[in-house]
């Protein structure tokens, strides 16, 4: 698919602190555009709270932060133009009663009324359809999802679909927005060992095609990644969550993510 350029990501000593304590905290990353990131960590380490600040959605607390030449947090609101969630728990899910063509097509609807040129909106409207049409074709491939494969082809309920399935329909939703950075929360969440390495090489893959890809994980396909970022303080890694100030880092994300819903 068509792709504007990966965002730069770069950071030193970033860090997000709740009302209970830090979520993250002294995170450093030097990354190219079209790099796989991955955010490593166990649950409740900052991973999220690190993926939203770095889309423009959680206003970091201490250091600095650069993404697509845009610096943070002077800057969130043109980050969160050129960034794009895929699936984030709490944030960006589907919604399980809507059908995959239902998600694509509001998908496709709001990015025609909100990101379109006037000039492609005073277009006619069978081409106008035909540009969205090419454009959830493109982003589907890119995904690697085929509705017609479904179980009810595009008829299917996001409840119906299987892990792995909606992973890849999310990652499609995201993509059809044609971001610079797109963020993927959970990668590897539930997934067994050939499904993981399936989604390692889609991820991949779009980083090679130029979207700088950021990816919350578990255990990182390293021989996938161009960058690995720790949120849990492991030594001779690229970063360390610091001190938390008597406050586990799971009250701290909590807090920081209570925070962000209420925003």
């Amino acid at each position: 698919m068509n792709s504007p350029g990966g965002a730069a990501v770069g950071a030193e000593g970033l860090g997000l602190k709740g009302p209970r304590g830090w979520a993250f905290r002294s995170v450093d990353i030097d990354a190219a555009p079209g790099s796989l990131i991955a955010v490593a960590g166990p649950s409740g380490s900052g991973r999220t709270c690190l993926l939203l600040a770095l889309t423009g959605r959680m206003r970091p607390t201490e250091g600095l932060a650069e993404v697509g030449g845009h610096s943070l947090p002077r800057g969130m609101a043109a980050v969160r133009r050129i960034s794009a969630l895929g699936p984030v728990p709490g944030v960006s899910d589907l919604d399980p009663a809507l059908t995959v063509d239902e998600h694509l097509r509001e998908r496709a609807l709001l990015r025609r009324r909100f990101d379109d040129s006037l000039r492609s909106l005073l277009r006619p409207r069978a081409e106008r359809a035909g540009a969205a049409r090419r454009r959830i074709d493109e982003s589907l491939a890119a995904a690697g999802l085929d509705p017609a494969g479904l179980v009810k082809e595009g008829r299917t309920a996001v409840r119906d679909l299987e892990r792995l399935e909606a992973l890849r329909l999310s990652i499609a939703l995201a993509l059809i927005g044609r971001p610079a950075l797109l963020a993927v929360d959970d990668t590897d969440l539930k997934l067994p060992d050939a499904d993981r390495i399936a989604v390692w090489r889609l991820l991949r893959s779009v980083a090679d095609s130029g979207t700088t890809v950021l990816a919350v994980c578990s255990r990182p396909r390293t021989e996938e990644c161009t960058t690995v970022v720790r949120t849990d303080g492991t030594p001779g890694h690229d970063t360390g969550s610091g001190d938390n100030d008597g406050t586990t880092e799971g009250e701290g994300t909590a807090d920081a993510l209570a925070e962000a819903g209420r925003a």
